[in-house]
């Protein structure tokens, strides 16, 4: 086969199992991972390459952007102690962790490589644990905490990775020489980020075109966690800052006839990146695995089975002992939270340290290795064996472990919902008020009888007919919501889901 009916095959063969995922309910990137293993024994199969350092931008930077303009920045500052226990200590101890066992198991594998082996499997990939959270409506703040945790856990992680390579090559490690480095990284990567998007937002402005827009926004992602990384601070947080900064300034300003194709375009390069990561790394795998003698193959064999219980196990006592420690200080008062539900419960805690699988971030930081990294082999080996373990064991088991500790979610967001909509719809109302056309009777009839709807329990359709009056009254509605999320009277969640219902409604508009 040619290398285009190769990808073709391999892009048929991800849908496929992407759809049968959906079917019985699990993460599509657990049958991604058993696909890529299995490539690596296909007879005849191709073996591409690509050059390590670019496996993170490649990978990382559009997976991150998106997860990051999704986040509601209320959600993660309200959420902000167990997140950033997730993020740095969980993060750190299992680095420690596996650090430590990986030295011991081989003994002549360096200490940096070793860490830098531990930061590549520290960081769990929520994403592929949110997409069967939402489908068994895991509590509200459960999944708003570990959405936190995957989109900054990868930051500490790969700040870690980043130390321990440089180590290596430098065949010394001291804290001195990296300290300053790394305070450099935290600061001037959020300052660029922010400055990074308000500039871009500023060049693309003007343009409409909605195939050049998307691609100003992929090379805008691109350009900005390369300059970043050329400048020695962290793609991670610049990334985070620059998603985070545009999220706020693009709802503003981008029509919906650019936005409802952005996303779509978006969501299908994230899934695309996923099968490519899932391919490049199974095709690496198997001209290691063919040079590796017996007892090679089954001691590597062995320290990976090691490395995919420890982050299982380290996850797990960690975010007990959290919950633990934070009941016991309630019950002896010496910790009041504001929010009663911020109390973690025992069942919440086993969903949540269930949650530990591992992806894309991993696979990327493995494959970005240098050539002549030490014990290169074993780490691509561990790291491919941590995210097929992890995907499989938690992945496959997850939705019954859920619904067998029947948690339930309160559904906040359809409540804010609810009630953005109805102040969004008013605002149209207040802006016609004063137009005494028939047009403008015809919608305030409509708006009213929307309004009725939504207080008998109705879904607002926002499929209207097109005039200008109503574009006019679209834009009132949306300024409301922006109000309402700026006022945090809203979240991300309930904003999203109202952009998603006006753009359908403006493009309605429009097309008349």
């Amino acid at each position: 086969m040619t290398t285009f009916e190769w990808i073709i095959a391999l892009l048929l063969g991800a849908v496929a199992l992407a759809a049968l995922a959906r079917q019985i309910k699990v993460p599509y990137p657990t049958f991604l991972a058993i696909g890529g293993a299995l490539l690596a024994f296909v007879p005849l199969s191709p073996s591409w390459t690509l050059e390590p350092r670019l496996a993170l931008a490649l990978f990382v930077a559009p997976v991150l952007l998106d997860a990051a303009y999704d986040t509601s920045l209320r959600d993660l500052r309200n959420n902000w102690i167990p997140v950033t226990t997730l993020v740095v200590a969980a993060v750190g101890v299992t680095t420690a962790v596996v650090a430590v066992l990986v030295h011991w198991l081989v003994p002549d594998m360096p200490w940096a490589a070793a860490v830098a082996l531990g930061a590549i499997v520290a960081p769990p990939d929520a994403a592929a644990a949110t997409a069967i959270l939402r489908q068994v409506r895991l509590p509200y703040r459960m999944l708003k905490i570990l959405e936190g945790e995957s989109l900054l856990n990868d930051a500490s992680a790969l700040l870690i990775y980043r130390v321990a390579i440089g180590a290596v090559l430098a065949q010394h490690l001291s804290w001195s020489e990296f300290a300053p480095s790394i305070a450099l990284a935290l600061g001037g990567s959020l300052a660029f980020g922010y400055l990074a998007a308000r500039l871009w937002m500023q060049m693309t402005r003007l343009v409409s075109d909605v195939p050049s827009a998307i691609i100003l926004q992929f090379a805008g992602t691109f350009t900005v966690w390369i300059v970043a990384e050329h400048v020695a601070l962290s793609g991670i947080l610049t990334i985070v800052a620059y998603a985070f900064t545009i999220s706020r300034v693009a709802p503003a300003r981008t029509p919906a006839r650019v936005r409802v194709p952005s996303y779509a375009v978006w969501e299908t390069a994230v899934f695309i990146l996923n099968v490519l990561a899932f391919i490049l790394i199974g095709m690496q795998l198997r001209p290691i695995w063919i040079r590796l003698d017996d007892t090679v193959r089954w001691n590597y064999s062995v320290t990976a089975a090691w490395v995919l219980v420890a982050v299982i196990l380290v996850r797990i006592a960690w975010v007990m002992l959290y919950g633990a420690t934070l009941r016991t200080l309630v019950a002896r008062h010496l910790f009041r939270p504001k929010n009663p539900r911020a109390i973690p419960t025992l069942r919440g805690g086993l969903a949540v340290s269930w949650c530990g699988m591992r992806g894309i971030v991993t696979l990327a930081a493995a494959f970005a290795l240098p050539e002549n990294f030490p014990h290169r082999d074993l780490i691509l080996l561990a790291a491919f064996a941590v995210v097929l373990g992890s995907l499989v064991i938690q992945g496959l088991t997850l939705r019954p472990l859920i619904l067998a500790l029947h948690l339930k979610d309160d559904d906040p967001v359809g409540t804010e919902v609810a009630r953005a909509r109805a102040a969004a719809y008013r605002a149209a109302l207040d802006e016609i008020d004063g137009d005494r056309s028939e047009e403008a009777e015809i919608l305030r009839l409509e708006y009213r009888a929307l309004l009725r709807a939504e207080g008998d329990g109705g879904i607002a359709s926002g499929e209207l007919p097109a005039d200008p009056l109503r574009r006019r009254a679209l834009g009132a509605a949306r300024r409301c919501i922006l109000r309402l999320r700026e006022e945090e009277e809203i979240g991300d969640d309930a904003f999203h889901q109202l952009e998603e219902e006006f753009d359908r409604a403006e493009l309605s508009a429009e097309t008349g």
